[in-house]
């Protein structure tokens, strides 16, 4: 259900729902510039862009945030969702030009959708500025063994690949996570696994994110995540203020490919339950 003024939210953005894309507040659906949502940003700061994953004009719009950011004079890594960890030296080496982007995809079994949707953002930050591509998440042999048996189902190996300090998402998450799943799940216990390795790939990405800026804390990162990852501030942007005090920025984009104007009014508006769907809103028939 969403928030009170859902009326009023409708009579104001009919005009921007005419056109193809538009940035909007969270809160209030009123249109903004780029360059307005993202003026408080400073170095320190992380600005989380949730994405449909392998459309080229959700693409172009996470460039657009980096090369703003960059505009204003900061130091811009990135952190990319479909990077493993532990392949850090491999992605080093790829974009330091030692190993051919053919063998460095095959050396960490990229699969799909093609690179071609995020390589830009992959050699987006200056090395002549100190700025990396940080692989942030968690082995996907680690959360599969996770949402098969559960924690209690992982080595002593295996638990050294958990973030320190781990912790499962918020209540608030994983009641979304349930309620998205539907009836996906023959039984209780296989979806709290599944939970257990959502959290997993959120509380690993927040650390490594954190880790990061701890010691290039003059620099701000832009992170590349499905957007289920960051709605409502729940998953990752959570962890990553319960281990750091760095300002976190969200932006959501949007797919309104074949809805409504109400609909896509109803699923941008703030809930009740959860607030706003980021702090910001990238609305656009998706391609």
């Amino acid at each position: 259900m969403k928030s009170f003024g859902l009326f009023a939210l409708i009579f104001g953005f009919t005009v921007l729902t005419q056109a193809q894309t538009r940035l909007v507040q969270g809160d209030n659906l009123q249109e903004v510039s780029l360059e307005l949502a993202l003026s408080k940003v400073q170095p320190g700061s992380v600005v989380v862009v949730g994405e449909n994953h392998g459309f080229k004009n959700h693409q172009s719009q996470q460039l657009q945030v980096m090369q703003a950011l960059r505009n204003r004079g900061l130091k811009v890594a990135v952190g990319m969702e479909f990077f493993y960890f532990p392949n850090q030296a491999q992605l080093d080496d790829y974009r330091a030009g030692l190993v051919a982007e053919a063998d460095f995809l095959k050396a960490i079994n990229w699969g799909s959708p093609s690179f071609d949707f995020y390589r830009d953002q992959v050699l987006f930050p200056l090395a002549t500025e100190g700025a990396k591509t940080i692989a942030l998440n968690a082995p996907s042999s680690l959360t599969r063994k996770i949402s098969k048996g559960g924690l209690a189902s992982l080595s002593a190996e295996d638990r050294d690949l958990l973030p320190p300090k781990f912790q499962l998402g918020n209540s608030l998450y994983k009641e979304r996570f349930m309620n998205a799943m539907g009836n996906h799940f023959p039984n209780p216990s296989v979806a709290e696994n599944y939970f257990a390795a959502q959290s997993t790939w959120d509380d690993t990405m927040a650390w490594s994110a954190t880790e990061y800026l701890k010691a290039y804390n003059n620099q701000v990162m832009v992170i590349v995540v499905g957007e289920f990852h960051s709605q409502y501030g729940g998953g990752l942007p959570d962890r990553i203020k319960a281990r750091a005090e760095f300002p976190v920025l969200t932006i959501s984009q949007f797919n309104t490919d074949g809805l409504t104007e109400q609909e896509v009014i109803q699923e941008i508006s703030p809930a009740l339950k959860y607030g706003p769907r980021a702090d910001f809103i990238w609305t656009g028939p998706a391609q």
